[in-house]
């Protein structure tokens, strides 16, 4: 079993301060795997923070980051392909028809997107959609307020198990999703 910490949007110091402390202190050295994050970190000491967690750290770039990291990763997983974007270059943002394309064209089985600094999590077409959200809870463009989340995957042999935290009237409420590889 891998476990993988999704993260992304936090637009630290511009639009949030820093990581909850309720999410920080659930967020402990040595027990993740690796770290997919969907970008817009905007700051090295969060990216330090990030590799303090776990040396294996893959970032897609977003619109707030320097260039030194890539538009994508793909990666592969327990039998699962995983793809990994930002999404700022996806047109219309967030649309379930796009986000299916670029699955399609990333030719991956589960694709982790951002941006929207929304989180959601859905099966189609045969493929999982995963966006965590925004864990600062940095507002966007689309919304003046965000509930931090991030989601930690448990990947075991073409399995996900996706536990989504969220920060609700500063308690941490978590929910669990699943999904299968035909």
């Amino acid at each position: 079993m891998t476990l993988i910490l999704v993260v992304g949007d936090m637009h630290i110091p511009q639009s949030a301060a820093d990581i909850p402390a309720k999410f920080r202190r659930l967020l402990v050295p040595g027990k993740i795997n690796q770290i997919l994050c969907t970008g817009n970190l905007t700051d090295r000491a969060t990216y330090d923070y990030l590799r303090n967690i776990t040396p294996a750290v893959h970032v897609a770039r977003g619109a707030f980051d320097d260039r030194s990291f890539p538009v994508s990763h793909r990666i592969e997983e327990q039998g699962l392909r995983l793809g990994l974007v930002n999404g700022h270059l996806m047109v219309p943002n967030g649309d379930v028809d796009t986000l299916a394309a670029t699955a399609r064209l990333m030719d991956v089985d589960v694709l982790v997107t951002g941006n929207t600094h929304r989180f959601e999590a859905y099966e189609e077409q045969g493929r999982f959609f995963i966006n965590p959200g925004s864990i600062t809870g940095a507002c966007s463009a689309l919304d003046a307020q965000s509930v931090p989340s991030f989601v930690l995957m448990e990947v075991k042999l073409r399995h996900v198990v996706a536990y989504v935290y969220q920060l609700v009237n500063d308690e941490v409420v978590v929910d669990r999703i699943e999904y299968n590889k035909e």
